[in-house]
């Protein structure tokens, strides 16, 4: 039984440790958006370009986080951990350093598969080290500390951009990873999970990366109308039915399909794939129309996207109580109608327009609906399996919300009729704007329907979120499996 305690000197080294690693992969998911102007001017990379900055890393994390749970619980935590920090780190380095366009996409997939292992192993070695009566308040600071890493993420990135310039926000990454994994080498205790048998779901986690890769590929490029979009297409569809049926047929699969006998756990799932469509879409877009068309700085941009991650942190909690008390019906329902009231006021974001009067009331707006469906979001995909798979249902919705976020980011500029330098013209990019921003609020409004048809209240006694405070805006939380400390089989 491990028996770390957290006022120990060792429990908040292992608090440190975690914190600062999954940290770096949170600030990546949030300070990119804002760099991504500066890039495109640096590079000479049109809207494609930048879109695949943000997708490449998503790709490889989507497909790869249950594997990297699995990995961990295998060949040890700890060890899996560090690999991943110094991965990440050594894929930010490349980044920072990339001459053109090519460079950084590609460097920005191996930043995604190093996230794929850091990302659930820290809250595998939280769960793991920990003793029980600490345990919970353990898992809640490192939630807590996350979010406040992901709220500074949007501001510490602008202030980058303007300063030294895009390539900090991934060179930073590689000081963090210096002193975060000697401190989890000497600190923190190893471990593994109780199965360490069996082949691991290579080939299965290999086949979903590439359906999401030559999908997404194909909705960048469908502006082109090249038959290679055509069979790069047919080809990601291809991958994504072998993926099921290798999933099906497989004895361990990395993504046991039999999960999806819940009615609920389906559903929710579903509701998941709606929000986290609108709000990747939202986020990718925003940061780009607040520089291109109303003229901010990366600075201004970022720090006037804190207060939805500020309300998150402050009332992500407290949702969850009161869904507890209400069920989770109502908030997945009032929550996605109010994210999508706050993007149509985005309508009002144009040239010259006014923080106080324009932008914030639409992020104050969305903030509210986020905070709203979260913590129930997150409670019902838990609640709609048993306690032995809570921590795959918590890795599957994880990794669903990661790819809707990266087929958002491909599909809205095609949908909304954006052209590969729309980004460069102010008037083009904003009138399309509008139009994505219509289209993420039809989204969400499917996703309320969804939730109001499907969703249902859960039975007494089912398992409640460790992580009750979030504040990340681009997934749900990650909940590990209370046995093993994992994300994953």
């Amino acid at each position: 039984m491990p028996d770390v305690r957290l006022a120990s000197p060792q429990g908040r080294w292992i608090l440190f440790t975690t914190v600062l690693g999954s940290g770096m992969a949170l600030l990546d998911s949030t300070v990119v958006n804002v760099a991504l102007p500066r890039i495109g001017e640096d590079l000479d990379a049109d809207l494609a370009a930048l879109q695949w900055t943000v997708n490449a890393y998503l790709v490889t994390l989507a497909g790869l986080i249950l594997l990297g749970g699995a990995l961990g619980d295998r060949f040890g935590r700890r060890r899996m951990f560090v690999v991943g920090v110094l991965w990440f780190a050594a894929a930010s380095l490349l980044c920072g350093i990339a001459p053109n366009e090519g460079v950084l996409i590609a460097a920005r997939a191996l930043q995604g598969a190093g996230g794929a292992l850091l990302t659930p192993g820290s809250l595998a070695l939280i769960q793991a080290s920990f003793h029980p009566d600490d345990r919970g308040r353990a898992v809640g600071l490192w939630s807590g500390f996350g979010g406040i890493g992901a709220a500074v993420g949007p501001f510490l990135g602008g202030w980058l951009v303007d300063g030294p310039g895009w390539r900090w926000v991934f060179l930073i990454n590689v000081p963090l990873a210096l002193l975060c994994a000697p401190v989890a080498v000497r600190h923190v205790p190893e471990s593994a999970g109780a199965r360490a048998e069996g082949r691991f779901d290579v080939f299965g986690a290999a086949l979903g990366a590439v359906a999401l890769a030559l999908v997404t590929y194909a909705l960048i490029g469908a502006g082109d109308g090249s038959p290679l979009v055509v069979v790069s297409a047919m080809a990601g569809l291809a991958a994504a039915v072998a993926f099921v049926l290798v999933e099906k047929r497989r004895p361990g699969p990395m993504m046991p399909l039999e999960i999806f006998a819940s009615r609920q756990f389906s559903a929710v799932n579903g509701v998941t794939l709606c929000v986290y469509a609108a709000f990747g879409g939202f986020f990718f877009l925003a940061a780009l129309q607040l520089q291109v068309v109303v003229g901010w700085s990366a600075l201004a941009a970022g720090t006037a996207l804190l207060p939805t991650t500020a309300l998150m942190l402050l009332l992500s909690a407290r949702s969850g109580e009161l869904a507890d008390r209400i069920g989770p019906r109502l908030p997945l329902t009032v929550g996605p109608l109010l994210a999508a009231a706050g993007m149509l006021l985005m309508l009002r974001v144009g040239p010259d327009a006014s923080y106080a009067a324009d932008v914030l009331p639409a992020l104050l707006v969305l903030g509210l609906g986020m905070v709203t469906l979260v913590a129930p979001l997150t409670a019902s995909v838990l609640a709609s399996v048993d306690t032995a798979r809570a921590g795959l249902a918590s890795g599957v919705n994880n990794a669903a919300a990661r790819a809707a976020g990266l087929l958002a980011v491909a599909a809205l500029p095609l949908l909304a009729g954006m052209g590969p330098e729309a980004f460069r013209q102010p008037a083009r990019f904003d009138a399309a704007f509008d139009r994505a921003m219509l289209l993420c609020a039809g989204i969400l409004v499917i996703g309320a329907v969804l939730a109001a048809a499907t969703v249902r209240r859960p039975a007494p006694g089912c398992r409640r979120p460790e992580c009750r405070t979030h504040g990340s805006v681009a997934v749900p939380p990650l909940e590990a499996d209370p046995r093993r400390g994992s994300t994953a089989l």
